[in-house]
């Protein structure tokens, strides 16, 4: 099948232009997908490794950014919440295809306060917030009846009632120790500003071949 080919025009990614900060320059990105009504701005590819030392990738939302790192709510018992359990280091990339910009970070992870799962989970609608008590995640079930039923089961069970954060479910916060933004240019010569974080939490920036 043939592939379409295309140029990569849409900007530039000059040094003089990026913060020193590599999260403030992608909290700057991020405004820019968000104000252009992007369809899912906060998607983000999720690769973690399995205790055999298998990939492993899905997509998940952002739900925050901050010094600290970038924010994402999951099942923890579901098989990246085991593979994060035994090997918390992940990597995150963001695709803006309309701006032809990417984002990759990779650092290691750790699970969020209890009480900010609490304050997130409270925010959702009520209807994700049963879900999280009725699906089994990615465990094998027998057919969709028994999603619905289980469902019916939280309806009734927390009926008239605030829905409590299941213990099963909560935060990660992956603190980067590299971010690398992709800036596509023309002939292939794309923009590349990668950022290392050394011990001292002082970030250096330097720029890579395309």
């Amino acid at each position: 099948m043939p592939v379409q080919r295309k140029e990569y025009t849409h900007g530039a990614l000059n040094e003089a232009d990026v913060k020193t900060d590599p999260i403030t320059q992608f909290e700057g990105w991020f405004h820019d997908a968000v104000h252009a009504n992007l369809k899912l701005p906060d998607a983000m590819t999720l690769a973690t490794v399995s205790p055999e030392g298998i990939p492993d990738a899905r997509i998940v939302l952002l739900k925050a950014v901050n010094p600290e790192g970038f924010v994402f709510y999951t099942n923890f018992m579901s098989p990246k919440g085991d593979q994060l359990e035994q090997n918390p280091n992940a990597a995150l990339v963001f695709w803006w295809p309309e701006f032809e910009r990417q984002v990759r970070v990779r650092g290691h992870l750790q699970k969020t306060d209890d009480k900010v799962a609490d304050t997130y989970f409270a925010t959702r609608p009520r209807s994700a917030q049963l879900g999280a008590w009725a699906s089994p995640q990615s465990m094998v079930i027998a057919d969709r009846n028994m999603l619905d039923d289980n469902m019916a089961q939280m309806e009734q069970r927390f009926a008239g009632k605030d829905v409590p954060r299941p213990s099963h479910w909560g935060g990660f916060c992956l603190t980067p120790l590299t971010i690398e933004f992709w800036q596509g240019r023309e002939n292939r010569l794309h923009d590349r500003l990668f950022f290392r974080r050394d011990d001292a939490g002082t970030w250096h920036m330097s720029r890579l071949a395309p």
